[in-house]
């Protein structure tokens, strides 16, 4: 438990991941502040932030603030082609934004939760990601989340706040959107899915681990840089398939999959407009977590437990 109950801001806190993460922190001793965009009942110390931006007042959010863990980005947008500038206002010049402000009013430490995506879709044929590797963004979200790792790592060279970025691939959990929430809804309806002939290795985080993650990264200070980065993952990086049929175990269903050609599946999926979900059911994606090991921290719970815990919590 820290010292002297130190306070931290969680931005985003009423998304996916920070309906997670803030509990987590209270549970363990630290005075929570939420940053969000609309209030939620029966919740505490609520700090509205109508948008985020270049322009954003954060001075009531920062005031007594030890450390920052900001989660909140744009993530998806429908049109992302012409939402350019709109991704740059949120996740760069907002980011940004924040930082600075955190860094003069004298917070110690912020914690920015990126994207593997900086890395690119998949590293098919070669080996696995690690935080040395020069950064291929694919998308405006991957492209604005290396724009703002960037713009943070100047900053660390000019100020005294501590600053940690965190490249996580999928992150499941309760409340989870995206791929996650399609194949939950495809395995309890039973439906096939032609995935049965896919190869490859992807990592997954659990959002407990993600959690466990920040926790440790706020609690545990040791002699190293103003600017350090981690990939984040569950112990088992698995197959497409494999991830399918042991999530349809956690839901009590028989996974129900079948085989189509990579090839002929990819180009199917290329018809119908659906290239991310190419990248993410079908390529490779695995990540080299040694550096967040030799922390000290090990992942809370396994790839099982994570998906029973989501189902679990979805159920009730």
């Amino acid at each position: 438990m820290p010292e002297g109950n130190p306070r931290v801001l969680v931005t985003g806190a009423n998304g996916f991941i920070g309906r997670h993460v803030a509990p987590a922190l209270k549970r363990e001793g630290w005075s929570v502040r939420r940053a969000v965009t609309s209030a939620s009942e029966g919740v505490d110390e609520q700090v509205g932030i109508e948008t985020i931006g270049p322009d954003t007042d954060w001075s009531a959010a920062l005031k007594g603030i030890d450390c920052v863990v900001h989660l909140a980005a744009r993530v998806h947008h429908k049109h992302e082609e012409h939402a350019v500038q709109l991704y740059h206002n949120v996740n760069v010049a907002g980011t940004m934004r924040l930082a600075r402000n955190a860094a003069t009013v004298g917070v110690r430490h912020f914690i920015f939760v990126s994207t593997v995506l900086v890395h690119g879709r998949s590293n098919d044929g070669h080996a696995p990601f690690s935080e040395d590797d020069i950064l291929t963004p694919r998308g405006l979200y991957g492209m604005s989340k290396a724009a703002a790792e960037a713009g943070l790592r100047t900053l660390a060279r000019d100020s005294a706040m501590k600053i940690s970025v965190i490249r996580p691939p999928m992150v499941y959990g309760a409340g989870a959107k995206g791929n996650f929430a399609l194949l939950t809804r495809a395995v309890n309806l039973g439906l096939p899915l032609p995935f049965s002939a896919i190869r490859n290795h992807r990592a997954f985080l659990a959002v407990q681990n993600l959690s466990s993650f920040i926790l440790r990264r706020l609690t545990h200070q040791v002699a190293e840089s103003n600017f350090e980065v981690f990939l984040v993952a569950d112990r088992e990086q698995v197959s497409t398939p494999e991830f399918i049929e042991r999530l349809a175990v956690a839901s009590g269903k028989k996974p129900r999959l079948f085989g189509v050609p990579p090839e002929l599946l990819s180009t199917l999926l290329g018809v119908i407009g659906q290239r991310d979900t190419h990248h993410s059911l079908i390529g490779s994606l695995e990540l080299n977590v040694s550096k967040a090991i030799a922390t000290g921290w090990q992942p809370q719970v396994s790839l099982d437990e994570g998906l029973r815990l989501a189902l679990l919590a979805q159920n009730t």
